[in-house]
């Protein structure tokens, strides 16, 4: 029997979906990756980071010792799903320290697992079998429990392009392809992700001081802002990633963007209500992340993959910086350049249906 911790089979970025590929093709969830082992009586919820999930998701230990036959492994992604699709932000809050709040979050908002792979059947595992084998095994495995969903699967490269534009409607993060003849390969990234890709032009709002770095030798990152249809500024996330050396130049390059950088900042003193500011208190947090304010006149140019949150929102995950624009005025960046995707219905993807609404 496979006990944890068994690190997951990773995925590599690529550009765009291939013909002639022997590939697998599966939905991006955008969720916690997780592994569920049921051995017994006993249920474990392991994170991509070999951490127990247990205590976070009793519902799912619940419905999963109820529903997985014994001594199997499986690999997916716990979601959670309002208005008909995903809810990253309902997801993250189900981590929480107090045992209360987890229970009655388990009643209002509870997770689904998407099972995508098997590492083992109750006869034993089945690492080595190839992809196209392992997804016959788990539709069998799970034909006849409601305590798992079942992602979709193709081979079909036009379907697959097709779930990439729909299936962002309702929260996804793109399509993965598994190899069709390779094997479960644990902490290797062997498969291949088309993640969506879009561009902003955002102010820069502030900075950050690189970690462990003496204050204004070296930035960590740019914080982003973009203007609501009333005129006022959000933070939309942060830019950061850059090689050592220009950390060093941009310290020197937006000193001049510091002073009068806290004059009728948005982000301080008396805040309108609903702006989204950096560094905010949460169950993580228990003081606001320091930050240096500057005046709000250079615009930069980032790539984004998708927004969470709602409206206003912000980018799920750290932007890359693209380039300067100089040609634009920061009042010009506004929330209309953020693209939204048409919605679509959860139920619909986990049914494999190509189906708009």
């Amino acid at each position: 029997m496979l006990t944890p911790p068994v690190k997951p089979m990773l995925a590599k970025a690529a550009g765009t979906i291939p013909d002639g590929a022997d590939l697998i093709f599966e939905p991006k969830w955008d969720g916690f990756r997780c592994l569920v082992f049921r051995d017994g009586s006993e249920v474990v919820l392991q994170s991509r980071s070999a951490k127990p999930l247990n205590r976070y998701f009793p519902e799912m230990v619940a419905r999963l010792a109820a529903g997985l036959p014994d001594r199997v492994v499986l690999d997916g992604e716990l979601v959670v799903g309002k208005a008909g699709r995903l809810d990253f932000d309902a997801l993250s809050e189900r981590i929480h320290p107090a045992a209360s709040r987890v229970n009655l979050l388990a009643e209002q908002t509870p997770a689904t697992f998407v099972a995508f792979d098997v590492l083992q059947l109750p006869s034993g595992p089945v690492l080595e079998s190839p992809g196209i084998e392992r997804r016959e095994m788990l539709v069998k495995l799970v034909a006849d429990t409601d305590s798992v969903s079942l992602t979709p699967a193709t081979q079909d490269v036009e379907l697959a392009r097709q779930w990439f534009t729909l299936f962002e409607g309702a929260g996804l993060d793109g399509v993965i392809g598994k190899p069709a003849q390779g094997p479960y390969t644990p902490d290797k990234r062997t498969m291949l992700k088309f993640k969506h890709s879009r561009t902003a032009d955002c102010v820069v709002a502030g900075l950050r001081w690189y970690k462990d770095t003496e204050p204004g030798t070296s930035v960590g990152s740019l914080l982003l802002g973009l203007y609501d249809e009333k005129g006022v500024l959000h933070n939309v996330g942060v830019v950061g990633s850059f090689p050592a050396e220009r950390r060093r130049e941009l310290a020197v390059e937006l000193a001049e963007l510091m002073p009068g950088g806290e004059d009728d900042h948005p982000w301080l003193g008396e805040v309108a209500e609903g702006t989204r500011v950096p560094g905010e208190i949460n169950r993580w947090r228990s003081a606001q992340a320091a930050w240096v304010p500057l005046r709000r006149e250079r615009v930069v140019e980032v790539a984004y993959e998708h927004t969470e949150g709602g409206h206003p929102g912000r980018f799920r995950h750290t932007a890359q910086f693209i380039r300067w624009r100089p040609d634009r005025e920061a009042a010009s960046c506004g929330y209309e350049q953020l693209e939204e995707p048409a919605r679509y219905d959860l139920d619909a993807v986990l049914k494999g249906e190509v189906r708009g609404r």
